[in-house]
């Protein structure tokens, strides 16, 4: 039988998208085993639903911390016990400094509501609706150095209808989000994506357009 993947799951909120990992690892979609989740907020309510499925959870207050440094090299001993496989950002609202990255390199994911390269950083949705964009989406990439940086593996695309607001836009970016986000851990799990040298591989071919999931179908090559 093949070894399970370790995972460590980092939130700050609500944990929709962890609920999607947990549902597939239950689905048995996922060879893996969440070893442990870990929130920045006491409050976030990913932590009830990581309870829920009896997976240990740590709460790191940044606050507790005189600086990023100090905060993550608390968040690495943490992660560091469960000897994980790969480290997933799943909504942790911190940003983290190059020594976590460097650490945890090749093997440290995060997905995006927006189709990267395009609209890093905050309020995605409502600067689509501001430029009058008629396709939107998520990205899932290896995290890279600068913020919202790294090979993209997976996008998702929506059209933008005329009657969204913001919030409509990220209601329904968010159900696709749930949808991707497993196909990439699973493919990173299984070893059919890989980085080698800053190169991204799919199946040990270069993978130089990330694979898109447009209307319920990963798509190969736009």
């Amino acid at each position: 039988m093949v070894k399970k993947a370790s995972l460590v799951i980092l939130i700050s909120g609500s944990g929709s998208n962890l609920q999607a990992i947990i549902d597939a690892v239950e689905n048995d979609q996922l060879n893996a085993e969440i070893k442990t989740v870990i929130s920045n907020q006491v409050s976030a309510k990913g932590l009830d639903r990581a309870s829920k499925a009896n997976i240990t959870t740590h709460v790191i207050d940044h606050r507790s911390y005189h600086s990023r440094e100090n905060f993550d090299h608390a968040m690495i001993q943490a992660i560091d016990m469960a000897n994980p496989d790969l480290v997933i950002l799943a909504g942790f609202m911190r940003i983290l400094s190059r020594t976590f990255i460097e650490h945890y390199k090749d093997r440290l994911i995060n997905i995006h509501p927006s189709l990267l390269p395009r609209y890093k950083g905050l309020n995605t949705h409502q600067l689509v609706l501001d430029n009058g964009d008629k396709v939107h989406g998520a990205s899932v990439h290896y995290v890279g150095l600068e913020l919202d940086s790294g090979p993209v593996v997976i996008q998702a695309e929506i059209p933008v209808l005329d009657s969204d607001t913001a919030q409509t836009l990220a209601s329904r970016v968010l159900i696709e989000e749930h949808k991707i986000y497993p196909i990439a851990i699973k493919m990173h799990i299984d070893g059919r994506i890989r980085l080698e040298d800053g190169q991204l591989l799919l199946d040990d071919n270069p993978l130089t357009v990330p694979l898109l999931w447009k209307e319920g179908k990963l798509i190969s090559h736009r």
